[in-house]
């Protein structure tokens, strides 16, 4: 016997939602890691000529977190416009699921010594770069269903205007068929009548003298 649609669709509803919220993060990623590489080329030798290191560090962890800092929540926002979104859990899935890809292109690059060694003021920095993003992140899906309730409720006023509009139109149509037909009887009451004993007999048409 197979089970009912009803009691498996929360599942699919969550396997869905899982999935959504995962390429989310990985397309942020790889979006990310286009725009990051393109500006890194570009700001190389400005980035490289800045005088101390705590000038340099900062700015070229924002360029390499560009992916959780401007894009997540640029895509965040944009899929809250057109789907229901959760702003944490959304938020927070997608910027993990980012982060796990990192880590493992990390891992398969340097190794296990990669992920252990290495700590210092730019690891700080990348990590405070991933609670920011993911913040963004929140408060672009935020932004993005308030815009997406709001676009909603004018559309909804458009169409209640339209609709009294038309209404009235078709008011206005009745009352004008109605004026045409109260025309038309009277026109009808005012046209004369034929007398009664007018119509001539055939005895008359018989008894009349040809020319």
């Amino acid at each position: 016997m197979s089970p009912k649609p009803g009691v498996l669709e929360p599942l699919r509803v969550r396997v869905r939602r899982f999935q959504f919220i995962v390429g989310l993060g990985f397309l942020s990623l790889v979006l990310g890691a286009m725009l990051s590489v393109s500006l890194v080329l570009r700001l190389h030798s400005r980035v490289n000529a800045l005088p101390s290191d705590f000038l340099r560090i900062p700015v070229a962890v924002v360029l390499e977190d560009l992916w959780v800092l401007a894009v997540l929540p640029a895509l965040c926002y944009g899929a809250a416009r057109i789907v229901a979104l959760r702003t944490w859990s959304t938020a927070v899935g997608a910027a993990v699921s980012g982060g796990v890809f990192v880590v493992a292109l990390n891992f398969v690059r340097d190794g296990l010594e990669g992920l252990t060694t290495g700590w210092s003021f730019a690891s700080g920095l990348r990590i405070l770069a991933f609670v920011g993003g993911t913040l963004l992140s929140a408060r672009a899906i935020r932004a993005g269903r308030a815009a997406a309730e709001k676009g909603s409720a004018a559309a909804q006023e458009k169409a209640a205007a339209r609709k009294s509009e038309y209404d009235e139109f078709l008011k206005a149509a009745e009352a004008g068929g109605a004026r045409l037909e109260q025309r038309e009887g009277g026109a009808a009451a005012d046209a004369p009548a034929a007398p009664e004993g007018t119509a001539s007999s055939p005895s008359d048409v018989t008894k009349t003298p040809a020319a």
